[in-house]
């Protein structure tokens, strides 16, 4: 049995209307307690924000949904139905990955198709051996998801169950790139399964194996984009919260909390001072550290993610090449991971995250207009460059990645942008995010499970961490997990996630699309909530 708050939990505020902080909010009001829930932007979202600009409608955050049944979840809290009210349009192919040898290859979720496709790709030896690697991600997923991924931790002693046999006996203690080598001989076809470690913060050389749950969610689970962005999700989340009774007030930007001995009494705004039982933050860890008025100590600092540049564009044309996400990798690889997890350089060789939302939906964009969102990983702002150099820089480094798209065969995309908005780790900074990056802290295995930042605090009784700080990490489906985990502190009740069910999203339309790729953040340009701020 795991921790629960003590004491009153009747009325809760949640702080900030991001992913967490909603999915925290309906399965506190399914569970019989009265919501407040605050928001400084005007919107829904945090990170998954709305930014509207020449009658384009950008993204903020995470540009794909993966693990709809999660999300699903939130809404059967209140007695909902996810694809009531969120149109899901399932990708085919999930998305493409274009290498410097002018080779390509587009990724398929299901089995047959991607089998196919790696033998036309690669042969049918690495056909034969994807077949064996989809198994083990399958098992992976399996060994993993109740025990480790939705778990609230007390103690590292909770590893100790047949799963983490289990789990060690798949291989995930050992190496991530090592193992995924077991099955595919193919340098390419290793890097579209093990690149995603790139958003856990730690290169495939040296993440452990058991992080290719990541691949498992973008290659085997199914990949979706909600009709109308994925702003369409938060905002459906929040229509069901307001229809089940929580109190939803936006504009509102907390600046401190009151308190009686260990426990919160009121949060209170630049408007108002409500009373509560419990406190749900959601912010990036150093903003709740900072209402807390404690940071927990820890035996090493905490290390984190690499950080992105990106660019979002409107513009008058597009390329037949690109997907709905496009992963562009350059020759380099392991140098590349180096530069961004240690010498703190810009990417030498960069590897790029092209998507085009329009390509699946072209309401997006005025008629005859596409989206691009260019996104450039880069180090954050503990190893490379701090958020002061960022104004200087970036207008130079938007030109660089431009020059490299034109060299890689999308010529002219300067000359087609009509509306554009860059976003750096100085923004990112300025959003609150630690290290001036989306991504928080690095999945390393000192800050994975139970040795992450806790969702409790020593020192407050009845407050609880969510977002992609703490428990279980990064990511759109994590980050759902952490406003459920939260919410399973207050009330005492956690219906563990069912590895493999049926997805409700897969009864969506099944119109075929252009292909998507992992799910990255693209940037708030203008200030809203930390999760109350985002793969």
């Amino acid at each position: 049995m795991t921790r629960s708050i003590p004491g009153p939990t009747d009325h809760v505020v949640v702080v900030g209307a991001g992913l967490s902080g909603l999915a925290a909010t309906l399965h506190l009001l399914g569970a019989g307690r009265r919501v407040t829930l605050v928001e400084r932007d005007v919107l829904p979202g945090g990170r998954a924000g709305l930014l509207e600009r020449g009658g384009y409608r950008m993204d903020t955050g995470p540009t794909v949904l993966t693990m709809p049944d999660l999300a699903d979840e939130a809404f059967a809290a209140v007695g909902g139905n996810l694809r009531d009210r969120v149109d899901l349009i399932p990708l085919h192919p999930a998305y493409r990955a274009l290498f410097a040898d002018g080779s390509g290859i587009d990724v398929h979720t299901g089995a047959a198709a991607m089998e196919a496709e790696v033998e036309r790709f690669a042969g049918a030896g690495e056909a034969a051996g994807y077949r064996r690697l989809r198994r083990w991600l399958e098992q992976l997923y399996r060994a993993q998801m109740r025990r480790f991924i939705d778990t609230n931790f007390d103690s590292p002693f909770q590893l100790l169950t047949p799963d983490l046999a289990r789990l060690a006996a798949l291989g995930g203690f050992g190496r991530l790139d090592a193992r995924i080598g077991r099955y595919l001989r193919d340098e390419r076809l290793r890097r579209v399964f093990s690149f995603q470690s790139l958003y856990a913060g730690v290169p495939p050389r040296q993440a452990l194996a058991a992080y290719a749950v990541i691949a498992y969610m973008d290659t085997v689970a199914g990949v979706y984009f909600p009709r109308g962005g994925m702003h369409a999700l938060p905002r459906a989340m929040a229509d069901a919260a307001a229809e089940a009774g929580a109190d939803l007030r936006f504009g509102q930007d907390v600046t401190r909390l009151e308190r009686s001995g260990d426990r919160v009494t009121a949060v209170v705004t630049d408007q108002e001072r409500i009373p509560c039982d419990a406190v749900v933050l959601t912010p990036d860890l150093p903003v709740a550290y900072r209402l807390l008025g404690h940071v927990p100590r820890r035996p090493l600092r905490l290390r984190h993610a690499p950080s992105a540049v990106v660019l979002h564009a409107g513009t008058d044309r597009t390329w037949p090449g690109l997907a709905h996400h496009t992963l562009s990798f350059g020759a380099a690889w392991h140098g590349t991971f180096d530069e961004l997890t240690r010498t703190g350089d810009l990417m030498s060789d960069p590897s790029l995250l092209i998507t085009r939302p329009t390509a699946t939906d072209p309401s997006l964009a005025p008629p005859g207009r596409h989206l691009h969102y260019v996104l450039a990983p880069c180090p954050n702002t503990d190893i490379g460059p701090d958020v002061t150099a960022w104004g200087e820089l970036a207008p130079r480094y938007r030109d660089s990645v431009l020059r490299e798209l034109d060299g890689r065969g999308f010529e002219g995309f300067a000359d087609a942008v009509e509306e554009e908005t860059l976003v750096t780790p100085a923004d990112w900074h300025a959003q609150g995010h630690a290290a001036g990056t989306p991504f928080s802290a690095a999945h390393t295995f000192a800050q994975t499970g139970p040795f992450r930042p806790r969702n409790l605090v020593r020192g407050t009784e009845n407050a609880v961490l969510a977002g992609c700080g703490t428990t279980p990490g990064v990511g759109v489906p994590t980050v759902l997990l952490s406003g459920k985990l939260a919410a399973a502190r207050i009330t005492g009740r956690h219906t563990a996630a069912v590895p493999g069910r049926a997805r409700t999203a897969r009864s969506a339309p099944t119109t075929p699309t252009p292909p998507t790729a992992p799910t990255a953040p693209t940037a708030p340009t203008t200030p809203s909530a930390p999760e109350g701020t985002r793969r």
